[in-house]
């Protein structure tokens, strides 16, 4: 999907099902297991990113960066204010959770090529 079609998507799981917003709650919600998916803008601070991409790995939950800062987010999800991390619960009517799996899908091919060895300098 691309940035237009992530965003929608986005917006019709704000709409039809259950999303939490911001990085501490959502970050909660993560560390009791819950949740389906998580969107943290390419702007977030990498510290937050980091411990989030984390705890997700560790539940086995996927991550998607999203291609825009936090006001873009907050605007796609139709709120006033700045959104740096959400955390879908329930995905409802929207296809959100297939941003998800396209990035685990390239994940994996990426773990599936093959290596290069690097070139031993003169003994």
């Amino acid at each position: 999907m691309d940035h237009a079609e992530a965003g929608k998507e986005i917006r019709r799981a704000v709409d039809t099902g259950k999303v939490l917003f911001g990085a501490r709650e959502s970050l909660y919600a993560l560390k009791h297991g819950e949740g389906q998916l998580v969107v943290i803008t390419s702007t977030s601070p990498p510290l937050s990113t980091e411990e989030m991409n984390h705890i997700a790995q560790l539940s086995t939950i996927p991550v998607y960066v999203f291609e825009g800062n936090g006001q873009e987010l907050g605007s796609v999800c139709g709120k006033p204010f700045v959104i740096s991390t959400l955390l879908v619960l329930d995905e409802g009517k929207s296809k959100v959770l297939q941003l998800g799996e396209k990035k685990a899908q390239v994940a994996e091919a990426q773990a599936d090529a093959p290596k290069r060895a690097r070139k031993k300098k003169g003994a």
